[in-house]
């Protein structure tokens, strides 16, 4: 099988020579580290660490902590010191990033762009207009692309918006959430909106390429559960995401995943009624269990992640059970993407990390002995 093969098998939970191996996630820091460690400076994480390997569509819609504006803003040193700088960055956010920070914190968010209808009207709205040029290549360029990705061996996907994730990242978390009650009509008319942008910017990339899957970022979740009810995001954010997902499935793309941290388990009912069929990263640490998510859903729900990021920096043992507890079993069920719930933090070393990658590797070629050995050493009883 190639890698697009395997990705859709894997999705589809139909026979795969092997699971589809999600390629390494860690942030900057951690390949930093990892370099001084012996990472070649010019490796390629997916290759040197033996996975597979995606695509995105290159359309600018998706950044590090929510929607990409564009045309961006004028970025703007507000203030600095020898410790910090406060900065208006492209997306409108008035940020404080610390100069000599090797873990490579988010940042400290000090305020957002938008308080009010003014400010959505006028700073947000007319920056996604799918009219605008320059979210994706264009010309030449554009159909060049098209005819590179057409008899591709990877699988492809695209980004597809946000209806709790990018309103909130515009606003706050307790400025959206008093909002839902002080201005419920700008909320609708925020969701509708980004709903018509997002269908606008993807149906001419749907209409020429045959798109493998689609994420929805919403990040919108911690240790105790979402930051909105289920009550809520029905009432403004399940229409507009419908809209979406149908316009996807017209179009073929029949996996579509949602990317969310923390705790999102009262939300995937919702998600699966919209017509999403996969939630990422399934983080341990704010009581995510993969392997209960799967003997609830069954082949209703794509899993991706779920591999504790934390043992990874303890070492060998510690990695053994994390990955056999949960890893032969899952992807003998299918629909399972093995990953770690979340960026690598920099402080796994590379040898913790290869070792990972390694029995990683192993398991998904041979899930049956692996959950034997898993049997064997007490690390699993379902």
């Amino acid at each position: 099988m190639n890698e697009r093969e395997r990705f859709l098998a894997t999705a589809q939970f139909q026979p795969v020579d092997r699971t589809f191996l999600l390629a390494p996630w860690a942030w900057p820091a951690t390949v930093e580290r990892w370099r001084g460690e012996g990472l070649p400076e010019d490796a390629d994480l997916a290759a040197y660490f033996e996975t597979d390997c995606e695509q995105g569509v290159p359309l600018t819609m998706q950044g590090p902590y929510g929607p990409h504006l564009h045309p961006p803003l004028e970025r703007t040193v507000i203030s600095a010191t020898a410790e910090y700088s406060i900065v208006r960055d492209e997306e409108g956010n008035c940020v404080k990033l610390f100069k000599n920070d090797p873990m490579q914190s988010m940042p400290e968010w000090i305020e957002y762009p938008m308080k009010n209808r003014q400010d959505w009207e006028s700073i947000i709205q007319p920056r996604l207009d799918a009219r605008v040029p320059g979210r994706r290549p264009d010309g030449a360029a554009w159909d060049q692309y098209v005819e590179l990705v057409r008899n591709r061996q990877s699988a492809l996907g695209v980004w597809c918006g946000s209806f709790y994730g990018w309103p909130r990242s515009f606003m706050g978390v307790e400025r959206i959430s008093t909002m839902f009650y002080d201005d419920p009509r700008l909320i609708h008319d925020m969701c509708e909106h980004i709903a018509d942008f997002a269908i606008a910017t993807i149906t001419p990339v749907l209409e020429q390429i045959e798109i493998d899957f689609a994420f929805i970022w919403e990040d919108m979740a911690g240790k105790g559960g979402p930051l909105c009810s289920p009550a809520t995001y029905r009432r403004f954010m399940l229409p507009p995401l419908k809209r979406v997902t149908e316009v996807l499935r017209a179009h073929g793309v029949d996996n579509i995943i949602v990317d969310s941290d923390g705790n999102n388990d009262v939300l995937v009912p919702l998600w699966l009624e919209a017509g999403v069929t996969g939630l990422r990263p399934f983080e341990i640490a704010a009581g995510c269990d993969p392997v209960a998510m799967r003997k609830r859903y069954g082949h209703s729900l794509i899993i991706q992640g779920g591999i504790d990021k934390r043992p990874l920096a303890r070492g060998r043992t510690d990695i053994e059970r994390e990955v056999l507890s949960k890893v032969p079993w899952l992807c003998l069920q299918g629909g399972y993407f093995p990953q770690v719930d979340h960026l690598v933090p920099p402080d796994v070393p590379l040898g913790n990390y290869r070792y990972y990658a390694r029995l990683m590797r192993q398991v998904v070629e041979d899930p049956e002995r692996y959950l034997r050995e898993a049997r064997k050493l007490g690390y699993w009883d379902g």
